[in-house]
């Protein structure tokens, strides 16, 4: 039988104390206990490797704000607090920067933070190379906590400095002819119209899902992204303009959930998401295409109408080497179709005889 790791191994603060009863371990809270001036005994999560239990141990103490704390639980404890309250990280970034962190609390939960280095957090990346993607979301995550820990002296160097993401073999492709086609034909009511969205704005979900009648502005969408707080200008394409004189104008965004109770609501990107992944899989000519896809989809049809980097950036809110990598996945068969036309014109011009010059046998 496989044998249960001990969490009592966790060094836990003054006035944090351990109890089993029943097979089962508790933990509570309690200033001065087996003195005359004990404290109220309170309650505490189970897990000691755990951000909410350094939470709870935080708020029991009678800390609030930010703390100078030994242990790398309780710092990631006030980082995972910030990022709720700070109002500057997107829903979605928080998310996924928690669900990446919790790698961290499992494997130094009891540490102290100052002996950290960035061999630890290699070590993780060395475990993880099987899934390059996570490990990559973990060390994005990581740069962020050191670089909020750093300033505020919970550590004394940056825990990932030196260390470098898996090279991305795969991304998210753009959609082909084929699939758009199937798309507008074979999607229905609000999942066709974010996709029409999606792809003629090349907008990132969280941005296409807050559009409204009210974000236009002279023939375009103004509005500032939500993740980079970048403010941008996207022209209505006529095809997108075409799309939109079928909608009916209301207050609100685009985008509202249909039927049932969420009837009505507004969408998350990742809800949205989500639909759009059910709907999908219902086509087999869609299969494998992601909503991202599209906004690679956008960059490759502006660039190749002859818009430059920072054009294209000013109007779906990428950075440059962003704009740059997406482009990678350009149809390169249909760029080398249009460079071996352009060959054989050349050629043929170089070649040509006008009747005046053209010899002729007597």
């Amino acid at each position: 039988m496989r044998r249960q790791r001990d969490r009592a191994a966790v060094n836990l603060p003054k006035g944090v104390h351990r109890v089993v009863a029943r097979g089962r371990e508790y933990f509570y809270f309690q200033a001065g206990r087996g003195t005359d001036h004990a404290g109220s005994r309170i309650a505490l999560p189970n897990d000691p490797q755990t951000p909410e239990f350094w939470s709870a141990v935080r708020q029991a103490q009678g800390i609030v704000g930010d703390v100078a704390a030994e242990n790398f639980g309780a710092v990631l404890s006030a980082y995972l607090e910030y990022i709720d309250s700070a109002g500057t990280i997107t829903e979605g970034t928080i998310d996924q920067y928690k669900r990446s962190l919790r790698i961290a609390s499992k494997a130094w939960g009891n540490l102290p933070a100052k002996g950290l280095r960035p061999v630890h957090v290699q070590t993780v990346m060395d475990g993880l190379a099987a899934t390059h993607g996570k490990a990559n979301n973990f060390l994005a995550a990581m740069r962020a906590f050191s670089t909020w820990a750093r300033v505020r002296d919970h550590i004394e160097h940056s825990l990932t400095e030196g260390v470098k993401p898996y090279a991305k073999d795969t991304g998210h492709k753009p959609w082909t002819p084929e699939h758009i086609e199937a798309a507008r034909t074979k999607l229905k009511g609000v999942i066709r119209r974010g996709v029409m969205l999606y792809l003629y704005t090349g907008m990132r979900g969280s941005d296409a899902v807050r559009l409204g009648w009210t974000d236009i502005d002279d023939g375009g969408f103004a509005l500032t992204t939500q993740k980079r707080k970048r403010d941008v200008w996207c022209p209505i394409l006529p095809e997108l303009a075409e799309e939109m004189s079928t909608w009916k104008k209301r207050p609100g965004p685009f985008l509202l959930q249909e039927g049932g109770r969420a009837d009505g609501r507004r969408y998350t990107r990742k809800l949205f998401s989500e639909h759009f992944a059910e709907e999908r899989d219902k086509i087999p000519e869609l299969a494998g295409v992601t909503l991202h896809g599209l906004r690679c989809t956008a960059v490759i049809r502006l660039r190749r109408e002859g818009l430059s980097t920072g054009q294209i950036g000013d109007i779906v809110g990428m950075s440059l080497a962003t704009i740059e990598r997406y482009c990678r996945f350009a149809d390169r068969k249909t760029s080398g179709k249009a460079a071996l036309l352009m060959l054989q014109r050349t050629a043929g011009e170089q070649n040509c005889k006008t009747p005046e010059n053209r010899k002729t046998k007597s």
